[in-house]
């Protein structure tokens, strides 16, 4: 019985892997600055096509498009937040909410104009490669190695670093970490930008294992909402390892009954979450 889901198992360990960091950047904003990001979807779809755009016309390998996309998210992050983020930051969750909804309207609508809702592809193969006995695509293996370097990277930068022990006492309190001489409008911007930059390097990495189009993104917004709320708001760990809790869940779902199963079974996880564990399996330390 094992031998027959273990491939199964893998597939779904390798993809959330992957949802991990996708949900980290819509985690890691809250975090920071209690807004909740509804232009994640729409920022995963920009870091599909950004490498998608840079393989087909430009010859780039998928891999070194990744690094030009975090530089772009981390920039495009910091524009967002200036221009929509700060005037409301410390007005009604619902002013946040609303501000970055618009962003996520006006990057689907231009992306639409732009490039359609055709489905693309990054053609890019990495072969085949055997774990455990068991054969994945050299792609999605690569893409969940990255993954989790980049989460390594991310945890070392904040622990690490000056900036990002900047960036963890503005979370912690911001008003304290202002009067030690933080400056906490350019910290939070770049915490939003950091946000940005991982949100588009999981699209870039979604892009090189399954077709998508500029509407793919809101997939995956809604996957990290529920992926936040089971590992807890404000905890990148916490995404991470509710990712792969939910990756094994859509890995091991068609062993047992039909796919169309397995968004209900995740909203269903997400319902149960709240109603039992409001703050999640590692929520965040108040």
């Amino acid at each position: 019985m094992f031998e027959s889901i273990l491939p199964f198992l893998v597939d779904g360990l390798l993809i959330g892997i992957v949802y991990g960091l996708v949900a980290m950047g819509l985690t890691l904003i809250f975090g920071i600055m209690n807004v909740i990001n509804l232009a994640h979807g729409p920022i995963i779809a920009l870091g599909m096509f950004g490498v998608y755009l840079f393989f087909t016309y430009m010859g780039f390998n998928p891999y070194f498009g990744l690094i030009l996309m975090a530089g772009v998210g981390l920039l495009f992050g910091i524009l967002i937040y200036f221009v929509a983020v700060h005037r409301v930051l410390n007005g009604p969750h619902l002013a946040g909410l609303l501000a970055t909804f618009a962003v996520n309207m006006m990057i689907i609508g231009i992306g639409t104009s732009i490039f359609s809702t055709s489905f693309r592809n990054v053609d890019y193969s990495l072969g085949s490669v055997d774990v455990v006995g068991v054969t994945v695509t050299g792609t999605r293996l690569a893409a969940s190695f990255v993954a989790i370097l980049v989460t390594a990277l991310l945890y070392a930068f904040l622990y690490r670093s000056r900036l990002g022990k900047n960036i963890r006492a503005v979370a912690n309190n911001r008003v304290s970490a202002e009067l030690m001489g933080i400056p906490s409008t350019r910290v939070l911007a770049i915490s939003f930008g950091i946000g940005t930059m991982l949100a588009m390097i999981s699209g870039g990495l979604l892009a090189t294992i399954q077709p998508f189009t500029i509407l793919s993104g809101s997939v995956y917004e809604l996957k990290s909402f529920v992926i936040v709320v089971l590992g807890g708001l404000g905890n990148p760990l916490g995404a991470m390892i509710g990712g792969i809790i939910l990756g094994l869940i859509e890995g091991l779902v068609p062993v047992f009954m039909k796919t169309t199963w397995v968004p209900v079974l995740e909203f269903a996880l997400f319902i149960l979450i709240l109603l039992v564990r409001p703050q999640g399996l590692f929520g965040a330390k108040q």
